[in-house]
């Protein structure tokens, strides 16, 4: 197995690193845009290259349904399929069985569901989710977890963690040698569930760490509450990533934490609905009062959209639906995110992240549109 992460700088909790694989490697803090398909939606691999992604995620349980991992396997592997060379991370599948299907029974053995394409009936374990992922040929898996939703009864949580544990350590035993594997803790918003949780996942023993099962129903205060005092438990030597949170300010708060890895489909999700980041505030481009404007949706950005297109013309296509509309709000997102990652890895290395952090949020609250 071809993984490594070494820390090479650090501003108080924050820290800048570099993570390892057999198809490149990746500076952290790093954000993985989300191609649950094998696709980032609308946005071709080279483009995702020249806007500075580093490592993108795809998952378990979407492709196992569509085309399957069989086929994949059969074509050369994830990385040939989609065209993608550089690091792939896949989740589990954990939280889409509890986000997607239908009609899911959960037991200690696995995860009885039915697709929410087809109403199909499949069963996911943690060896065969491991399986799939070896087919897949990602370079990062994740173990299988019990993903609850928020709020649950404190004894939903503690069955979470002990089923989360079992099939952690069911999923590292499956696990090839070809692959680095994550362990995910789970426990809701109980501190000490989710301690209870790390520390056996860490007596496991994995090659890094998540936190998941947060932005299913919690505040925004209560996540950063608890992902401030997780963080500095986990190994400094492991990456530490939280799965699929996301917007601009939770990254830099996380990152202030300690945090190393990121995924969410916010930045996609949001072009798609015409909701667009700026280094101004968040903009929403079907407003009428952008009908006229001929600048930038950014003007401190330097993506190929803000440089070419105005405001007025990326409404004029989203409100006339074209399909060029998604593809380029979409094409800017990315860019602002990739962006913002690439700021906050430089200024833990020039020590001054504090004050990134603190001009960074100010920004955003005082210019938001």
């Amino acid at each position: 197995m071809a993984f490594n992460f070494e820390i090479e700088a650090t501003e108080g909790k924050a820290r800048a690193g570099r993570m390892r694989t057999a198809h490149g490697e990746a500076e952290t803090p790093c954000f993985m845009p989300v191609g649950s398909l094998g696709t980032v939606k609308g946005m071709a691999p080279e483009e995702l290259r020249a806007m500075g992604t580093q490592a993108v995620l795809a998952n378990t349980y979407h492709l196992m349904l569509r085309p399957g991992s069989e086929l994949i396997a059969k074509l050369g592997g994830l990385h040939r399929f989609m065209a993608w060379d550089g690091p792939i991370l896949t989740d589990s599948g954990g939280f889409q069985v509890y986000s997607l299907a239908r009609l899911c029974r959960l037991e200690d053995e696995g995860v009885e569901f039915r697709s929410h394409w087809d109403g199909s009936l499949h069963r996911l374990s943690p060896e065969r989710a491991m399986k799939i992922q070896s087919q897949l040929g990602s370079d990062i898996a994740m173990a299988l977890d019990d993903c609850p939703a928020l709020p649950s009864p404190r004894s939903r949580l503690i069955e979470a963690v002990r089923r989360t544990v079992a099939w952690a350590r069911r999923s590292r035993a499956a696990a090839g040698a070809e692959q680095a594997v994550f362990g995910i803790g789970q426990g809701g918003l109980e501190l000490d569930l989710r301690r209870e949780c790390l520390e056996q996942l860490m007596a496991i023993g994995f090659d890094g760490y998540a936190l998941g099962g947060l932005s299913v129903g919690e505040s925004k205060a209560e996540r950063e509450e608890l992902v401030d005092g997780l963080a500095v438990g986990l190994p400094a030597d492991r990456p530490r990533y939280l799965m699929g949170v996301g917007t601009p300010e939770d990254l830099v708060e996380a990152v202030a934490s300690g945090l190393d890895m990121f995924d969410c489909v916010i930045p996609t999700r949001n072009a798609r609905n015409g909701q667009i980041f700026s280094s101004r505030g968040k903009i929403a481009i079907k407003n009428a009062r952008y009908a006229q404007e001929p600048g930038p949706l950014d003007p401190e950005c330097e993506c190929p959209v803000c440089q070419k297109f105005s405001r007025a013309y990326l409404r004029h296509l989203y409100v006339a639906g074209e399909l060029l509309a998604p593809r380029l709000l979409t094409w800017h997102n990315l860019h602002f995110f990739q962006r913002l990652m690439r700021r906050m890895r430089q200024a833990v290395r020039q020590g001054t992240f504090a004050q990134f952090r603190r001009e960074f949020l100010s920004r955003l609250k005082e210019t938001e549109a």
